[in-house]
């Protein structure tokens, strides 16, 4: 069984980024677990915040959700801490592949825990993957993962979890995942998708290891 372990900053950062690739794999068999560095303070209302992330969990078929306390805003100060839990999460999930935040972004939490999932990961993992967040810079992608109507629906009920975040438009999601992979890839590659495939998800491969044991070429 594929193991996949994915490593955010806040809640609903991995629902907004991957919510198709992860319904995508839990259809496939994987185990998924999600791991939030933070849920905010209790005076930012960080229990309803876990009961959001669980909600929407649930919906995507999400194995494990798991959080850790680092507060909000102050990851820079928490990076010693940070580190530690990356470790103890990581060898405990033993991921196939890791993906966590572009270190390139204009969230100072996003880029903090970028930079800690690496040097972790690096050391303790076989693939890491980053996914582009809504303050990415200069991302560049390198993998796309093609949904259906089906997952972009999953990835929608998803992110409806996220009730108090009244900040965000969730529907600009879907609007564009509709059109990323347009930004990328060439129009007479796109024409040779399937018309069922009508929304991206895009990511960047930091490091992918194969092996002539493994059998059929992916």
């Amino acid at each position: 069984m594929k193991v996949v372990l994915i490593v955010v900053a806040h809640p609903d950062d991995a629902e907004i980024s991957m919510g198709m690739r992860i319904r995508w794999y839990v259809r496939n068999g994987a185990r998924v677990r999600v791991h939030c560095l933070t849920t905010g303070t209790p005076e930012d209302g960080a229990q309803p915040r876990r009961e959001e992330c669980l909600s929407a969990g649930r919906v995507l078929g999400v194995d494990r959700y798991t959080f850790s306390d680092i507060p909000d805003t102050r990851f820079v100060e928490h990076r010693g801490s940070i580190n530690a839990e990356l470790f103890s999460v990581i060898r405990e999930a033993g991921p196939d592949v890791i993906y966590t935040h572009f270190p390139g972004d204009q969230h100072i939490d996003h880029v903090t825990a970028a930079q800690e999932v690496t040097a972790v990961a690096l050391r303790e993992a076989m693939d890491l993957c980053y996914f582009r967040s809504p303050y990415s810079t200069g991302f560049e992608p390198n993998m796309f993962f093609l949904g259906t109507e089906e997952l972009m629906d999953a990835k929608m009920r998803a992110l409806r979890c996220f009730s108090s975040q009244k900040q965000l438009d969730m529907e600009v999601f879907r609007q564009l995942a509709a059109v990323s992979y347009r930004q990328h890839i060439h129009h007479r590659v796109v024409e040779r998708f399937a018309p069922e495939l009508g929304y991206s998800e895009t990511f960047r491969s930091e490091r992918r290891i194969e092996s002539a044991l493994d059998g059929s070429p992916s």
